[in-house]
């Protein structure tokens, strides 16, 4: 019986120690010291919340400028404000900030003071969407890990502004006003580690010359693009999300082989002017073809592999990945032909 009581009183002890240790983690991370400064230190128009006190909440507070940043702050949060320009006084004391939303004020170039985002030496994530910026600000910090700048006025990328972002992985610029004439042959270089690409909702014609080798995401919806160049992929041979939704691609605009490309898993072609189904390679397993001019599909002309040959390889053979694909808003009455089935073994959802 004492046995059993001092189990249960250990077990208990135990699990109270472990409680105890949960809910005061986040502070015991922290200095003492200085807790009880932590009110105090916090601006008045923001929120300090005592279970997250690295971070600092002073959006939609209708603020025209930064407050002062308390030297303890990793996270801050500005989006929904009326802030118009970024110097360099709230963030003296600020030196350890990873992440910054400055979402949806009025920013402008001329109101960003020289240097002070490149002076955010542990800076990781910046954003400045939906804002008025007219070009990339420079110079940036160079730990950068994700950039948005989406919902701009951006139409100039200034030279090297990314040439020393070797950490940045995502970089977007949709909805802002580039031609193609802004992104030269060396606008992207340095961006060695970069894995997604947003340049949608663009006024781009041709295709972006020059895209990190290692991108694996890259997103061009939305702008007028009429043609894919000859070998255009092999430049970049990991992407795997590939979306040209909403653009003015014909057939005579692709390549024979221009999507046949065994890195791209999703294909999205949606909304263009193709008559027919391009070729495609068998990694592929979803394909958005939907909106098109396509009028008829033959299974056996868009089939990656032999139908024959499949048929001898197996089931565990080398068979067509495809899984989903789209074709409605075509011209194409149902059924589906039986040659798409017996082709695309593994489909599961057929939208036509």
């Amino acid at each position: 019986m004492i046995l059993k009581v001092y189990t249960s009183l250990l077990l208990l002890f135990l699990i109270n120690s472990v409680w105890t240790r949960t809910v005061r983690q986040v502070y015991d991370d922290l200095d003492p010291d200085h807790w009880s400064h932590y009110t105090s230190e916090c601006p008045q128009e923001c929120f300090c919340p005592p279970s997250f006190p690295n971070a600092l909440y002073c959006d939609n507070k209708g603020l025209k400028e930064i407050p002062p940043i308390p030297a303890r702050i990793w996270y801050l949060y500005l989006q929904n404000n009326q802030i118009e320009t970024l110097s360099e006084k709230p963030f003296v004391n600020a030196t350890h900030l990873r992440w910054i939303n400055l979402n949806k004020n009025k920013i402008t170039n001329s109101g960003i003071e020289s240097g002070v985002l490149s002076k955010l030496k542990r800076l990781l994530y910046l954003f400045l969407e939906d804002n008025e910026l007219e070009e990339v600000p420079a110079p940036l910090p160079v730990g950068l890990e994700q950039l948005r700048l989406a919902g701009n006025k951006i139409s100039r990328i200034p030279e090297g502004v990314f040439s020393h972002l070797e950490n940045l992985t995502m970089l977007d610029l949709h909805h802002n006003s580039l031609l193609d004439s802004a992104l030269q042959s060396d606008t992207f270089q340095g961006l060695n580690n970069l894995m997604q690409l947003n340049i949608a909702k663009n006024s781009l014609k041709k295709m972006p010359v020059s895209i990190p080798a290692n991108t694996l995401q890259l997103f061009l919806d939305n702008n007028s693009i009429e043609v894919i160049p000859e070998n255009y992929f092999s430049a970049i041979p990991k992407v795997t999300f590939l979306r040209l939704n909403y653009n003015k691609l014909s057939d005579d605009g692709i390549p024979p082989n221009g999507f046949n490309v065994s890195s791209i898993l999703d294909l999205q072609l949606s909304h263009n002017q193709l008559t027919k189904i391009p070729p495609i390679n068998a990694h592929l397993e979803h394909l958005h073809l939907d909106h098109n001019k396509i009028k008829s599909v033959n299974g056996t002309q868009i089939c990656p592999v032999s139908i024959a040959l499949e048929e001898d390889y197996g089931y565990y053979g080398n068979i067509p990945r495809l899984r989903y694909l789209r074709l409605d808003g075509n011209e194409i009455q149902p059924p589906i032909p039986l040659d798409i089935m017996i082709c695309f073994r593994l489909l599961q959802a057929v939208v036509i």
